[in-house]
C-alpha cells in the first residue's frame, strides 16, 4: 500500500513540477534566442490576465499563512490546482479503499463458506476500485470541483444501471455471508425448489434438488443453479435454521369401531423405536393428534425427524405400523373409501301389490 501510494505521489509531483515549469515559461518575457516569425512571436506573447487573475495576484501580495497557500495552490487561477486536486483525490480514495477492504475481509473471512469465495470477491473488489480511482483522478485533473462532483454522480448512476445484476448478486452473497440465512448442507426452499445446499459462489447457489424427478423428499442428484441476485425478492425456507430437527407426521385413518387405544399404542411404539436416537438428543417423545372426519377418525402420529432423512424415517414408521395393525386385525381396521352393490330378486305378484298400494 505504501509503495503504491509513493509511486502515485511521485507521479503527481512530476506532473506538478511540469505544470509549474509550463506556467513559468509562459509568464517569462522574451525568447530563448534565434529569429522567430511574426506568428510565433504573437503566439509567444503572454495572454492578457483576466480580472479574477489580476485580483488573485493583488491579494497574493498581501496574503499570509493559509490564505496565501490557498491563493497560490488551490485558487481557480492557480496552475497547481488541478494536480493538487488529483493528488488529494488519489489519497482519499486509496485510504477509503484500504479501510473498506480490511473491514469486508474481517467480516467475511470467519463467515464465508469457502475461502476461495472471499479471494474472488476481493479480487473483483480491488479491480473495481482501481477503475474508480483511475477515472476520478483523471476527472480531478480538470481542476473543477463542480465537474468532479457531477462526473462522480453520473458515473455512479451508469455503473449502477449497467452492473445491476452482478452487483446485486455480489451484494446477495455478502448478505449470505454476514446474515447466514443458510449454509452448505442445509435443506432449503428457494423459488419453489427444494434442495440441499452444496455450494455457495459469488454468483450462484447450487442445490442438490430434493424431489423433482421423484415423489417425496429425497435427493434426486440433479443440480439446480439459482442466481444470487433473485434472493432479495424471494421467500427462503430453511428446514434447519435454528433447529437440528423438524416436526413430521404420519397420518392414519381408522374406522369408528376400531380399538383406538390399541391403535394409538402401536403407532407410538413404532415412532419411538425408529426415532430413539433423536428422542435421546431432544427429549421430545412422539405424540398423537386425532380428529373426526366423515367416515372415521384421522389419527396423526407426530415425531421429531431429521430433514435429510425425513422420507426414510417416515417409511420405517409406516412399515412398523402396518405390521402392528396386521397382527391385531380386526381389532384395528383402516378406514378407506369403498363401494358395495346389492342385488334383490322380486316376483311379479309383489310388484302388482306395490302398484295397487300406491294407487290407493
Amino acid at each position: 500500500m505504501i509503495r503504491k501510494f509513493g509511486a502515485s505521489a511521485v507521479l503527481m509531483a512530476v506532473l506538478l513540477v511540469a505544470r509549474a515549469g509550463d506556467a513559468s515559461a509562459a509568464m517569462a518575457p522574451g525568447a530563448s534566442g534565434g529569429e522567430k516569425s511574426a506568428a510565433e512571436k504573437k503566439a509567444a506573447e503572454p495572454k492578457p490576465l483576466s480580472a479574477e487573475e489580476k485580483q488573485r495576484l493583488e491579494d497574493l501580495k498581501t496574503a499570509t499563512g493559509v490564505q496565501r497557500l490557498y491563493l497560490l495552490y488551490l485558487h481557480e487561477g492557480s496552475p497547481y490546482r488541478s494536480v493538487l486536486l488529483a493528488l488529494v483525490t488519489l489519497l482519499v480514495l486509496l485510504v477509503l479503499r484500504r479501510y473498506t477492504t480490511r473491514l469486508l475481509k474481517r467480516y467475511a473471512d470467519p463467515r464465508a463458506h469457502k475461502s476461495e469465495n472471499v479471494e474472488k470477491f476481493l479480487k473483483t473488489w480491488n479491480t473495481l476500485w482501481k477503475i474508480i480511482i483511475g477515472i476520478f483522478v483523471l476527472m480531478a485533473l480538470s481542476g473543477s470541483l463542480k465537474w468532479l462532483g457531477l462526473s462522480a454522480a453520473f458515473l455512479g448512476m451508469m455503473l449502477g444501471w449497467s452492473l445491476q445484476a452482478p452487483v446485486t448478486g455480489i451484494a446477495a452473497w455478502l448478505m449470505i455471508v454476514l446474515k447466514r440465512p443458510f449454509k452448505i448442507g442445509d435443506r432449503v426452499i428457494i423459488s419453489a425448489i427444494i434442495g440441499d445446499v452444496t455450494d455457495i459462489t459469488l454468483t450462484h447457489i447450487i442445490l442438490n434438488q430434493v424431489g423433482g424427478t421423484i415423489g417425496g423428499e429425497e435427493p434426486s442428484g440433479r443440480a439446480v443453479l439459482i442466481p444470487n441476485a433473485i434472493l432479495f425478492g424471494q421467500v427462503i425456507t430453511n428446514y434447519t435454521l435454528d433447529e437440528k430437527y423438524m416436526l413430521d407426521e404420519v397420518p392414519v385413518r381408522l374406522t369408528f369401531d376400531s380399538d383406538y387405544e390399541l391403535a394409538r399404542s402401536i403407532m407410538l411404539e413404532a415412532a419411538t423405536t425408529v426415532t430413539a436416537e433423536i428422542i435421546a438428543d431432544t427429549s421430545k417423545d412422539p405424540f398423537i393428534r386425532a380428529e373426526f372426519f366423515d367416515a372415521g377418525v384421522l389419527v396423526r402420529l407426530r415425531y421429531q425427524s431429521i430433514p435429510a432423512r425425513r422420507q426414510e424415517l417416515s417409511s420405517l414408521i409406516v412399515e412398523r405400523v402396518l405390521a402392528g395393525f396386521k397382527k391385531n386385525y380386526p381389532r384395528v381396521k383402516y378406514c378407506y373409501p369403498r363401494s358395495a352393490i346389492r342385488y334383490r330378486w322380486e316376483d311379479d305378484a309383489g310388484d302388482a301389490a306395490e302398484e295397487q298400494a300406491s294407487d290407493s
